[in-house]
């Protein structure tokens, strides 16, 4: 791909690549990425061979976003006034030992459903911390007009990890067994922590209002929320998309153990193909944004995304499960590059931290909320209805999201 504009047209979709550090730190959060959706599949196939209820297995997605919610607002306050690089050196080293733990525990054999769920709460808690830090970082890696590649490039190795992941960990799972996605999940962490030890972040001039009280700056960042409209209707965006998007997340378990009658190896091509999906969006991701405007794109998500959920519903063959599958994982990339890069432009530099931190707690408690939700209506109206009632929620909540223009 040549990554020069022609005539002065869009920057190419892998530019960011071409600065060593933001380099070294995508590779390494690939690497990690990849273990963490082994991580995801084995975690929520594990719930659903010790209780395979609805409300359970959404219990473990929202016991990983639920702290993200709560704690990611005080988290991204403490980013902004320490060192990025220490704070994430220690969330990725207490990682790493939550994540052994369960694979020991699997593996001999001790661990319930109360044992997944406390440590999925504790690996949440510590993507509360490390998600805005990690983010908030990203516009000093690449210059500014490459900031949108940069993040989609963010959003990009999610998705190639959501390809490769979950296929990786259904095959680990039916070889050696379910414990080995947690345990290799672990080493993986490893690859952050070398990179973060050999990253070293740029000094600068203190940010206004760095040195002010605690409690006084977590109210400037929430004050935000309130005062910030590009920030605002960002937000407001992303709840209404995301809190019908989350369903198919909070339920693909049991579209691939009952809609389907697959196994963890379906399980983990469905969630590949979303991530397939994802990676193709993101190729002609620069080219479709600079002819749509970001607006436009996340209106073309929010209809493919009630489509797929509709797929999710009516369709009984693994194959269309998969099509299905693709179109999601285009709709998400898309939607998800769209709203971050808005959340990026909306907020200055010394709030970057916090305002990524009010983007993550909607962001992430719209799963968590979505999936309590889901898992109940899927309770009592079934899985097919669960699907098709979030599809009419996502149509029915599109005109009031397109009154709420994004930045950018």
């Amino acid at each position: 791909m040549n990554d020069s504009a022609r005539g002065g047209g869009a920057i190419g979709a892998w530019a960011p690549l071409r600065h060593p550090e933001f380099a070294l730190l995508w590779s390494a959060g690939l690497i990690s990425n990849i273990g963490s959706w082994m991580h995801d599949l084995a975690a929520g196939w594990f719930m659903t061979t010790l209780d395979p209820t609805p409300w359970m297995v959404a219990l473990v997605q929202a016991a990983y976003t639920l702290p993200v919610c709560l704690l990611a607002i005080p988290a991204g306050t403490l980013a902004d006034r320490m060192d990025k690089r220490q704070l994430l050196l220690l969330v990725q080293w207490t990682m790493l030992l939550l994540a052994t733990l369960l694979g020991v525990l699997v593996l001999g054999g001790k661990a319930g459903e109360v044992t997944l769920v406390l440590v999925t709460l504790g690996i949440g808690s510590c993507v509360a911390v490390m998600s805005p830090t990690w983010q908030s970082i990203i516009p000093g890696l690449v210059p500014k007009q490459e900031l949108q590649q940069a993040v989609s490039l963010h959003a990009v190795s999610m998705n190639i990890s959501r390809a490769i992941g979950p296929a990786i960990a259904g095959l680990v799972i039916a070889a050696c067994g379910i414990a080995w996605p947690f345990l290799i999940n672990a080493a993986s962490f490893l690859a952050v922590i070398i990179a973060l030890w050999w990253w070293r972040a740029p000094r600068s001039a203190p940010l206004a209002g760095q040195h002010e009280p605690y409690l006084a700056a977590l109210r400037t960042g929430v004050r935000q929320a309130a005062t910030n409209r590009a920030l605002r209707n960002t937000l407001w965006r992303s709840v209404l998309f995301y809190l019908f998007g989350s369903c198919y997340w909070a339920l693909l378990p049991l579209v691939a153990r009952e809609q389907l009658q697959g196994g963890p190896r379906l399980f983990g091509v469905l969630v590949g193909c979303i991530g397939a999906g994802a990676v193709g969006a993101a190729l002609g991701l620069p080219a479709m944004r600079a002819r749509w405007g970001i607006d436009r794109l996340l209106d073309a998500s929010t209809l493919a995304t009630a489509a797929a959920l509709t797929g999710y519903a009516l369709l009984h063959v693994p194959v269309l499960g998969m099509l299905a599958s693709l179109l999601a994982g285009t709709a998400w990339l898309a939607s998800l590059s769209s709203v971050i890069v808005a959340a990026q432009l909306a907020v200055p530099d010394a709030l970057r931290a916090r305002g990524m931190a009010l983007f993550s707690a909607v962001f992430y408690g719209c799963l968590a909320l979505g999936s309590l939700l889901w898992g109940q209506v899927a309770t009592h109206l079934h899985l097919t209805g669960a699907l098709l009632v979030a599809a009419g929620g996502m149509l029915a909540a599109w005109p009031i999201a397109r009154r709420l223009p994004l930045r950018g």
